[in-house]
């Protein structure tokens, strides 16, 4: 420090001294030292700001930490909620299952047939052979021919080979099936044939003068040998007469293929087909 700046130094300070000691000696009109009510003041400065600090930095802690926990209990919440809705679909489909094989089991009773339920456990991936594949075989007492059916009307038959514990059932929408047939109403006799058009049934060799009309319930004849009679086919859903001898007349399945799941196998071995005057 120069000489010059001393004096100027010294002079400073003590006039601050001198500030000081007047202060701690002058009182403001409430009675208090003016140095006092200074120092107060001041301190009271920074601890507004030190507690503006702190309060902000509270407040920001305190927002995050709800953050998180409401962040954490939507999780829960969402895991509670799928949990729920797998629930809900177990629910539901026990509820479908219940519901089905209350059908099969009220089929099985009225039926005038001996019948074996089944469960549906393949189908066939080729779109022009048309079968499913059972849970019932050999050692259950299943043999190729025996009718299939189902709460909503005919399924098919079972087809060959048979193992023990398995067998191919043949749909009578499959262009190779074949059952004998009637309408209900004016007992007009017929053959239905799987066929690739759609509806994927046909009725065959029904006369052309026969009494047929849209809607009529078709139904097994019992003609074949191998389907007991009496159970539902399908509707007719129309008739062509085309000027031969037989009427062309295209049928709906009663049976929706593509959701079965459970069927009742006829436990009657195949009988030989009856002759056309035993149809009605």
């Amino acid at each position: 420090m120069t000489a010059l700046r001393r004096p100027v130094v010294l002079f400073a300070a003590l006039m601050i001294g001198q500030v000081l000691l007047v202060s701690a000696q002058v009182q403001s009109k409430s009675g208090v030292r003016v140095l006092e009510l200074v120092t107060f003041e001041m301190f009271s400065r920074v601890e507004r700001a030190t507690s503006a600090v702190v309060h902000g930095v509270t407040d920001v802690w305190s927002n995050y930490a709800a953050l998180r926990g409401a962040r954490d209990e939507n999780q829960r919440l969402r895991q509670q909620v799928g949990g729920l809705q797998i629930q809900l679909q177990e629910q539901r489909s026990l509820a479908s299952r219940s519901e089905r094989l209350q059908a099969l089991l009220d089929l099985k009773t009225s039926a005038d047939v001996p019948t074996l339920a089944a469960d549906v456990i393949a189908g066939n991936p080729n779109p022009g052979v048309r079968t499913i594949t059972i849970d019932r075989g050999t050692a259950d007492g299943v043999m190729a021919d025996m009718g299939v059916i189902a709460p909503a009307g005919l399924v098919g038959r079972v087809i060959g080979p048979v193992a023990r514990h398995a067998a191919r059932v043949q749909l009578i929408i499959d262009r190779n099936a074949a059952a004998g047939a009637i309408t209900e109403r004016s007992r007009a006799g017929g053959m239905i044939l799987g066929s690739e058009e759609y509806p994927p049934l046909k009725m065959d060799l029904v006369p052309n003068l026969a009494d047929v009309k849209n809607g009529d319930q078709v139904v097994s004849s019992g003609v074949d040998g191998i389907y007991p009679k009496g159970f539902t086919i399908g509707a007719v859903e129309k008739v062509e007469r085309r000027g031969g001898l037989y009427l062309t007349i295209a049928v709906r399945p009663a049976v929706d293929f593509g959701s079965l799941e459970e069927v009742l196998v006829v436990m009657v071995p195949p009988r030989p087909a009856q002759h056309d005057e035993d149809i009605k």
